[in-house]
């Protein structure tokens, strides 16, 4: 868990899910993003901040950055910006 950093890029968990290869129930998304960064974390995006993690993947489902299944939310690579931090 990375606790000392005060806000974490999306990246890194778009990185995580997309890496994963597989769906992601929303809640077992949290849980893992909550006990990898910890569950105080911060995130933000290259248009957002201040999200914790429940904010953060609203905010990606909002975006349309999910691919949407009865087996959970994963990510298309093609969808994700390449722009970088």
């Amino acid at each position: 868990m990375n606790t000392t950093r005060e806000s974490i890029h999306g990246h890194e968990v778009i990185e995580m899910i997309v890496d994963s290869g597989r769906p992601w129930k929303r809640e077992e998304l949290l849980a893992t993003i909550d006990s990898r960064w910890g569950s105080r974390a911060r995130f933000h995006t290259c248009s957002a901040e201040g999200m914790d993690s429940a904010g953060l993947i609203q905010f990606l489902s909002m975006r349309g950055k999910f691919i949407e299944s009865d087996e959970g939310v994963s990510m298309d690579r093609t969808k994700v910006c390449s722009h970088g931090e």
